[in-house]
């Protein structure tokens, strides 16, 4: 099916007292490989203490969700900027994209080993199952698409324009238990040379979207600028969308869904405040909601004396901010897990659905929890 069709129609305490609140089964086909690559071996040490002090109770509710036996662990390094990760149950295995190296790279559970799964990958970004167990993927590059692989390992073009027009760069995506697929297509894969091609939009707005089985696109969303993470709540009642650009801050929105695939009561469920900064989540079982987290890059109003030197340092400390909060389906922060790096996206995974993946920005880190992924 190749479709152009389109359907009629925190950190800190003062970080976290700021903030507001208020998809199986079998594996997808493996693309010929380029080969192998062989980033650096991990260097991360696993604190020795139980429990980890990295997961941080900022509400007892949270404190069910700690293995207390469990510590955090960096499974590989070596990429650029780890995005997209999605976990295959029947393989064993994680694929996660670098998308400035324009690759998807392959983490096996069983033997640990990390390894190129697909290059070029058209700088791949965001990546999802759907409900048959194949790789569904978020293109940016000159490709700017949605992609099927098959088990054959073919590949087919679910969309690449919308009313006659280039998407921008499909970002992040979820495919809803319809089999209908959701997606966010913001301008960062086409801002610069970094993550793709550099190239002016066709679309008028940054739009989240969502596309049928039979290939029917509709803009479901048009008023968020530059739409990042997306997700659903376990019940799919509601639709969860991260504005990058949102103002003031960088919020997560809320949405509910309704039966004919539309959404409405738009509603601001996390305000990120004034340093910290939200990308792609996952949601748990129970509704909570596991959000990469960072620094904003904004700097402070005022320089800073820096050695004889004016410098203008950023407002909050990156490595205060670095890591995942955790929220519940309230929008307030519950828990954090301090990591070394800004962490992109991440997704639960292993035997049991209770292993968080975090890929942050050179690395990929994993930690047992008590809580199990949604999908």
């Amino acid at each position: 099916m190749y479709t152009t069709r389109r359907n009629l129609l925190f950190g800190t305490a003062a970080t976290i007292a700021a903030m507001t609140t208020g998809a199986c089964s079998s594996s997808a086909a493996q693309q010929p490989q380029a080969q192998p690559s062989a980033p650096p071996t991990p260097s991360f040490q696993p604190n020795q203490r139980y429990p980890d002090p990295a997961i941080e109770i900022l509400d007892p509710s949270f404190a069910k969700y700690r293995l207390f036996s469990s510590s955090l662990e960096k499974v590989a390094t070596g990429l650029r900027w780890a995005e997209g990760p999605v976990y295959f149950p029947d393989g064993g295995y994680l694929l996660c994209s670098d998308t400035p190296n324009n690759r998807l790279m392959k983490f096996d559970e069983k033997d640990g080993s990390f390894t190129v799964f697909r290059h070029p990958s058209n700088y791949s970004n965001g990546n999802t199952r759907d409900r048959q167990g194949r790789l569904v993927t978020c293109e940016h590059s000159e490709t700017r698409r949605i992609t099927r692989t098959e088990e054959n390992g073919d590949i087919t073009v679910l969309a690449d324009s919308f009313e006659g027009k280039r998407l921008n760069a499909p970002n992040d995506i979820v495919v809803k238990s319809d089999d209908t697929i959701w997606f966010t297509d913001p301008l960062f894969g086409i801002n610069g040379e970094w993550e793709g091609s550099r190239a002016e939009p066709e679309q008028a707005t940054t739009n989240v979207y969502r596309l049928t089985p039979d290939g029917e696109l509709t803009a479901v969303i048009t008023d968020l600028v530059n739409p990042n993470g997306i997700g659903f709540s376990p019940d799919e009642k509601k639709l969860y969308v991260i504005e990058w650009r949102g103002t003031p801050n960088r919020s997560l929105w809320s949405f509910d869904v309704n039966d004919d695939g539309t959404v409405a009561n738009k509603t601001k469920l996390i305000d990120a405040a004034d340093q910290g900064a939200l990308d792609g989540f996952t949601v748990d079982r129970d509704g909570n909601l596991w959000c990469g987290w960072g620094s904003n890059g904004l700097v402070a109003d005022q320089p800073t004396d820096v050695g004889g030197r004016k410098v203008y340092e950023l407002r909050g400390k990156p490595e205060d901010l670095d890591g995942v909060m955790v929220f519940n389906p309230q929008g307030k922060p519950i828990g954090f897990i301090r990591l070394p790096e800004r962490c992109a996206n991440l997704t639960f995974g292993g035997p049991e659905n209770n292993r968080l993946y975090m890929a942050a920005s050179h690395s990929l880190y994993a930690l047992y929890v008590e809580a199990f992924g949604a999908t």
